[in-house]
């Protein structure tokens, strides 16, 4: 029987199908393949403008052409011309793309060389883009005039369609060509692109000429250079000549910072069975980046974050984020996605790469709670958007850079990695990128290499993970009724009418006398019923107790069931789940005592951390002054170290000074500025605070920097607001954004010291900031000084400006008691 349908239910089946055809994002048509691209380019600083020559070489890809369309946004045209004869070229323009009528109609065995000369203008018609790539200028002159107190450079960031800004070109990822590039510069100004520096040219007057030849093609937005007054670290890897470029007084950091870079390469080398593929790799950092780091093939370009010096390298976190670009030179610079619809190809890739790289230097455990981070960066993100990872509709190319590409993407592939095992799934990877290099590829080809490879049917896997949205929600049951023979239901409870019914291959373990036991079963239902046939007597067992699926999970454990995974788990990934739980629930003095000290002696050193910042309040009662004393002055982690002096601090008791004291003067700003904050707020009289205080003025770090604004603010501290417009001007990034709120206190207890100072300050960071939390920081500051005369018109000139959707309804809400908000 065919059940009939009302017509207001056709209709609107009807326009929701018309809206994804008219939605519906193609990958870009290739009319033309372009071969090489040839740039000389000379610079207007003062008016922020590219002069530009360039040569574009390309053939008809297969139909015949008379008409070749290239983009180039916001240029002054001055000539266009056909092949060595200049012959000049009708053309249209409209301010984004350039046709260009050719001089005759050009088959596919035909090769033809166009050239333009143009000024292009990188600032005009520019705007926001995406959380992950805040800006789309595609060039960018920083300080440009030499008035502000950072450094003048000239950097770009091409992705996705941005590099058109500055040269023109067929904007498209699926596109694939060779270049050189020449840059005019000022003779002390260093220069870094793709490729080989292959010549430098004096011209005189102070100026130069360096040519940089990329001789293995890659997409058009990889193609990038920066610009500035850089000093070079050099390293290798088998050969392939290594440069971290940074600003001279950060030269020793940068060979802690990227000192690991020549082990990833040969680690991911290995792994993938394809030895780096390009002839060098730079690694710069520069001011101001509109992202955290770009994998330009051969060049990544990083934030300003990684600018340290000897000292703050010793507590260098950014591991993650140079594997994550190294990693994209295989997955991204190597094999492409040929749209921005199949993005995962590059981004989830290069998110597992951090992943993989954990594992191999730290271990399993701190990868797994690297992963168990990224799987709540999406669940995060997804209680409010739940997309197909590959998806073919979205208003913008820069909307596809969100937290399913990267977090989701990444924790889909360890799920794939898992259910092939290790060989097949590297030999699968290996297989993708040998037959696609040099190559834009889509989702199948990723399936049918992996297919090819281990001989497995995968279409149900990708089609429930790559091309739906949503995730597993799952409520978890075991029985232990029958202790030999225990049953676990799981039951998938997702909406079904937005999200696949899974098939979901799981792990269930325990442990019997110390020993691990598993067994591996697939849910295929709703509801699937399990017996684990475990024959000997057991009261506990775990659900994927290696954190593996990408789900949101709901089970019932009892204290003595998640003392049970902390006492017994293998993976410190489920002990630090099981503590961090237990920490939440109200336990007898005598549970706690013992959490606490199996805690603070577990070999995996974020459970230490996690019981010092859990229980810190109780420690000391336990008598463990002693254990604290030692992990502050021994723990092999700065982190764990820096935790226990807080919570020796946090007693508001004995007699800690001279330890702090000792303690500021160590190599780690972790542990140095956990101590200088301790000493700072102790109450014992006759302490010489602010002599001790004023001696740190003069240091760089935020972590030293911060308990001394907000022991001054505390204190009400006369004549330091001029140190501190200092320290507010040199601090730049995300130390600007935990700066900005103890730097808006001080003048709000002090306005005599210049708040009329901070309040501009504030302003001019709310409305130029490239980066909305720090716009949206420098807003709330403002909220301390509203009642000042004009300061509530400034938040709104800042709230009018906004951009970023979630950034402007925040600050809605802080305008609306004020009534002023539009």
């Amino acid at each position: 029987m065919i059940e009939k349908k009302d017509s207001g239910d056709v209709r609107k089946v009807a326009g929701t199908l018309e809206s994804a055809i008219k939605d519906y994002r193609a990958t870009p048509e290739r009319k033309f393949d372009l071969l090489h691209t040839s740039l000389d380019l000379r610079f207007d600083r003062e008016r922020e403008l590219v002069h530009g020559e360039a040569g574009l070489l390309l053939s008809p890809y297969f139909y015949s052409q008379s008409e070749l369309v290239l983009d180039a946004q916001d240029f002054d045209l001055h000539s266009v011309s056909f092949g060595d004869s200049r012959q000049p070229l009708d053309y249209r323009y409209d301010s984004q793309q350039l046709e260009i009528r050719l001089p005759a109609t050009f088959a596919a065995e035909d090769t033809l060389t166009i050239h333009i000369r143009y000024t292009a203008h990188p600032s005009r018609n520019s705007g926001n883009g995406s959380e992950a790539i805040t800006d789309t200028q595609g060039l960018y002159f920083i300080n440009p005039t030499g008035k502000e107190v950072k450094p003048i450079q000239i950097w770009t960031q091409g992705e996705t369609d941005h590099n058109s800004k500055w040269f023109p070109t067929i904007d498209a990822p699926n596109e694939r060509a060779t270049h050189d590039l020449r840059l005019t510069v000022e003779d002390r100004f260093t220069t870094v692109s793709n490729g080989k520096l292959t010549a430098q040219e004096k011209l005189g007057n102070g100026m130069r000429a360096d040519h940089w030849v990329m001789e293995k093609p890659a997409a058009p937005y990889l193609l990038a250079f920066a610009i500035g007054e850089f000093e070079r670290v050099s390293s290798q890897w088998n050969g392939v000549p290594l440069g971290y470029y940074v600003e001279g007084q950060f030269a020793e950091g940068a060979q802690k910072v990227f000192g690991r870079t020549p082990e990833m390469m040969g680690f991911f080398s290995d792994l993938l069975g394809v030895p780096y593929p390009w002839p060098k790799y730079d690694q710069v950092v520069v001011r101001d980046f509109v992202s955290g780091a770009m994998e330009n093939t051969t060049v990544s370009i990083f934030m300003e974050e990684l600018n340290m010096n000897a000292r703050e390298a010793i507590d260098s976190e950014y591991d993650g984020i140079i594997a994550h670009e190294l990693f994209h030179h295989w997955f991204g610079d190597y094999v492409t996605t040929e749209s921005w619809s199949n993005l995962p190809l590059n981004e989830a890739f290069a998110n597992y790469g951090e992943y993989l790289w954990y594992e191999h230097k730290e271990g399993r455990d701190a990868a797994a709670l690297h992963h168990i981070g990224e799987l709540e960066t999406y669940l995060w993100e997804a209680e409010e958007k739940q997309v197909d990872l590959i998806r073919f509709e979205y208003e913008q190319n820069e909307d596809m850079f969100d937290s399913h590409s990267y977090a989701k993407g990444g924790r889909v592939l360890h799920m794939l990695r898992d259910y092939l095992g290790n060989e097949a799934f590297f030999a699968g990877l290996n297989n993708y990128l040998t037959k696609h290099a040099f190559r834009a590829v889509e989702i199948h080809d990723l399936r049918l290499a992996l297919e090819e490879t281990s001989g497995k049917d995968l279409n149900w896997f990708f089609d429930q993970w790559f091309l739906a949205s949503g995730h597993p929600v799952l409520e978890i049951d075991f029985d232990y009724s029958r202790p030999e023979n225990v049953v676990l239901t799981v039951t998938q409870q997702q909406d079904f009418g937005d999200t696949p019914l899974y098939v979901l291959p799981f792990e269930v373990s325990w442990y019997v006398d110390g020993a691990r036991v598993s067994r591996e079963f697939v849910l295929q239902e709703r509801k699937g019923r399990f017996e684990l046939e475990n024959d000997v007597p057991i009261t506990h067992a775990y659900f994927d107790e290696r954190k593996v699926l990408l789900a949101v999970k709901h089970t019932a454990r009892s204290d003595e069931q998640l003392k049970a995974q902390f006492t017994d788990s293998d993976f410190g990934v489920a002990r630090y789940e099981a503590l961090d739980s237990l920490s939440k629930r109200s336990l007898d003095r005598a549970a706690v005592e013992e959490l606490v000290r199996l805690g603070l002696t577990d070999d995996f050193w974020p459970i230490r951390e996690v019981t010092l910042n859990s229980f810190g309040d109780s420690i000391l009662s336990f008598g463990m002054e002693e254990t604290l004393l030692a992990l502050a002055n021994e723990d092999k982690s700065n982190s764990v170290q820096a935790s226990a002096i807080t919570v020796l601090a946090s007693s508001g008791g004995g007699d800690y000074g001279s330890d702090y004291m000792l303690w500021m003067e160590d190599s780690s700003y972790y542990v140095a500025g956990a101590a200088l904050d301790a000493y700072l707020h102790m109450k014992e009289e006759g302490l010489e605070k602010h002599k001790v205080a004023s001696a740190f003025e003069n240091e760089q770090s935020i972590r030293m920097l911060i308990p001394l604004i907000d022991f001054y603010t505390q204190q009400e501290t006369p004549g330091k607001g001029a140190w501190l417009h200092e320290v507010y001007d040199r601090t730049s990034g995300q130390d600007l954004y935990y700066l900005i709120g103890y730097y808006g206190d001080y003048f709000v207890k002090l306005p005599s010291e210049g708040s009329d100072r901070a309040i501009e300050k504030l302003y001019q960071t709310g409305m130029k900031h490239t980066s909305p939390y720090v716009r949206f920081a420098a807003f709330q500051a403002l909220f301390g000084f509203i009642d000042e005369e004009g300061v509530l018109e400034k938040a709104n000139d800042i709230f009018d400006q906004e951009s970023e959707e979630s950034i402007k309804n925040s600050e809605k809400y802080f305008l609306s008691p004020y009534g002023d908000e539009n």
